[in-house]
C-alpha cells in the first residue's frame, strides 16, 4: 500500500512539478519583455508555448493516479505565476487605461456615462496620459461598463492618488483579487466534492487566464467569479446571497444577464416569497451602484446603440462569416462605422441575438443546470458577437473545469493569434483582425467541433442499430 502511493506521488507530483517549471520559465521570459506590444511576435510565440505546455500537463495530469497534494501544487504554483507577471505594465490591451481614466474623472466630480475623454474639459488629464504614452481606447464615447465597474474605478483612484508611484498595481488588484478568489472557490469545490487536480489546473494554469488577469488587468476576474460563486451558492439553496452575487456579476459585465430567466426559474419566481427577498436585495444592490450616474439614465441606449455602430469585427468569428455571406462586400474593418440599417448587421446581430435568447428561454423552460446553461450561452454568445476580444474567453475557463472540452481548451490557446492584430497597429495604426490569422484561431476549434459532433451522431446510431437488432 505505501509502494503504490509513493508512486502515485512520484508519478503525478512529477508531472505537475515539471509543467510548472516550464510555464514558470515561460512566464518569467514573458516578464524580461516588458512591453508586450512592442515584441508583440515573441509574446504570441510565448504564450502559445506555455499553451503548448500547458495542454500536454493536462493530458498527463488527466491520466496520472491522483494523490491529493498535487492539488496545492497545482494552487501555489498558480499564485506564483500571477504574482510573477503582477509588475508588467498594460501594454496587450488599453483597457486599464480607460479603467484609469473613468476613476479619475469621477474624483473631478464628472459623471463617466457623460463624459468623453475626447471632450476638451478633460484635456489636461488627456495629456498626462499621453506624457506616459498611454493610450485611452473609445476616446469618442462615454463609459459603457457597468455601474458596480464604475465604483471599483472610483476607489482604485482613489487608492492610487494616494501612492501615485504604485497607480497602475492599485488598478490591477480588483482583477487579481477577482482571480485569487475564482482559484480559491474552484479548488474548495474540488476538494469538497472528490474531485481531480488537473480540474483545477485547467482554470490555474491557462495561460491566457493568467495573461489576461494578471498581466493586463481585465476586471472580468471580478464578475467571473461573482457569476461563478452565484451559481455554486444557488446549488446549496442560498437564494438572497446568490441573486445578491448574480446581481454583482451583471453589474460588473452586462452579458451574464444572458442567465437571468433560468435564475428567475430557479428561484421559483413568481410563486416563492424568498424569490421575491432574494430579487429585492438583488434590486437594492443595483439601485445603490447605479444612483450616483442616474443623471446619464436617458442617454444610455444611444451611447450603447453609438458603441454597436463603431465596435464590430474585433476578433469575431460567426459574426464575420454571417456578414460576409448576407454582403461579400460589407466592410470588416472595425475602423469603419456600420451604416444604420445596414441589412448585413442586422441579419449577422439578429441571428446571433436570435440564438442567445433561444437558448436563453430554453434553458428556462426546461430548469436546465445552471453551469450548463452558463456554458452553452457564455459560448454561444463568444461566437456570435461582433467584437469577441481575447480576455473574453477567459469566462469560459473556469466553466471547462466542469464541463472539459479540447476544442474550447485549444481556443483559449489560439486566442494569443489574435494579438496579430497589434503588428499593423503598431507599425501604421492601421488597426485590422486579418482574415486569414482568423482562419487559424477559429478554424482548428470548429474542425474540432464538428469532428465531434460526427463522432457522436456516428456512436448514436451504433447504439440505435444495436438496439434494433
Amino acid at each position: 500500500m505505501l509502494t503504490r502511493l509513493r508512486s502515485h506521488f512520484a508519478r503525478q507530483t512529477q508531472i505537475a512539478a515539471c509543467g510548472a517549471v516550464v510555464l514558470g520559465l515561460l512566464f518569467v521570459t514573458l516578464l524580461g519583455l516588458r512591453d508586450l506590444k512592442t515584441y508583440v511576435v515573441e509574446t504570441i510565440a510565448i504564450g502559445l508555448a506555455a499553451g503548448l505546455a500547458y495542454l500536454i500537463v493536462l493530458y498527463l495530469l488527466e491520466r496520472a493516479p491522483e494523490y491529493p497534494g498535487t492539488l496545492w501544487w497545482v494552487l501555489l504554483s498558480a499564485i506564483v505565476f500571477r504574482l510573477l507577471l503582477l509588475p508588467l505594465p498594460p501594454s496587450l490591451s488599453d483597457d486599464l487605461h480607460r479603467y484609469r481614466w473613468e476613476g479619475f474623472i469621477q474624483q473631478l466630480g464628472a459623471n463617466p456615462y457623460l463624459t468623453r475623454p475626447a471632450d476638451p474639459a478633460f484635456a489636461p488629464l488627456m495629456e498626462e496620459f499621453r506624457a506616459r504614452g498611454e493610450v485611452i481606447p473609445g476616446a469618442d464615447i462615454p463609459a459603457v461598463y457597468p455601474p458596480l465597474a464604475e465604483q471599483i474605478f472610483r476607489l482604485a483612484a482613489e487608492a492610487a492618488r494616494a501612492a501615485p508611484s504604485a497607480a497602475l498595481i492599485w488598478f490591477k488588484l480588483p482583477a487579481l483579487a477577482g482571480d485569487l478568489f475564482l482559484l480559491c472557490l474552484l479548488a474548495w469545490w474540488i476538494r469538497t466534492t472528490g474531485g481531480r487536480s488537473v480540474q483545477l489546473a485547467i482554470y490555474a494554469w491557462n495561460p491566457l487566464v493568467v495573461v489576461e488577469f494578471a498581466a493586463s488587468g481585465h476586471y472580468d476576474a471580478l464578475a467571473v467569479a461573482a457569476v461563478l460563486a452565484a451559481i455554486l451558492v444557488l446549488a446549496r439553496s442560498r437564494q438572497t446571497v446568490s441573486a445578491v452575487l448574480f446581481a454583482a456579476g451583471v453589474l460588473l459585465k452586462w452579458f451574464p444577464a444572458t442567465l437571468l430567466p433560468l435564475w428567475l426559474r430557479r428561484l421559483d419566481w413568481p410563486r416563492s416569497r424568498r424569490a421575491w427577498q432574494a430579487l429585492a436585495a438583488a434590486a437594492l444592490l443595483s439601485l445603490l451602484c447605479a444612483w450616483p450616474y442616474r443623471a446619464a439614465w436617458p442617454e444610455v441606449l444611444d451611447v450603447l446603440a453609438y458603441f454597436e455602430s463603431r465596435w464590430h469585427h474585433n476578433n469575431a468569428s460567426l459574426y464575420a462569416l454571417l456578414t460576409w455571406l448576407a454582403d461579400p462586400a460589407a466592410p470588416q474593418d472595425p475602423q469603419v462605422a456600420i451604416p444604420p440599417g445596414a441589412a448585413f448587421h442586422d441579419l449577422a446581430a439578429g441571428l446571433g441575438l436570435g440564438v442567445v435568447a433561444g437558448i436563453a428561454l430554453w434553458a428556462a423552460a426546461r430548469k436546465l443546470d445552471v453551469l450548463h446553461a452558463a456554458y452553452l450561452l457564455f459560448g454561444a454568445t463568444l461566437l456570435f458577437a461582433p467584437n469577441a476580444f481575447p480576455w473574453y474567453f477567459t469566462w469560459m475557463v473556469p466553466l471547462l473545469v466542469f464541463f472539459p472540452h479540447p476544442a474550447w481548451l485549444l481556443l483559449t490557446v489560439l486566442q494569443f493569434l489574435s494579438y496579430h492584430v497589434l503588428i499593423d497597429y503598431q507599425a501604421s495604426g492601421v488597426w485590422r483582425f486579418q482574415p486569414q490569422m482568423l482562419w487559424l484561431v477559429y478554424g482548428p476549434f470548429y474542425a474540432w467541433l464538428a469532428a465531434a459532433g460526427l463522432r457522436s451522431n456516428h456512436n448514436l446510431c451504433a447504439a440505435l442499430s444495436g438496439y434494433r437488432s
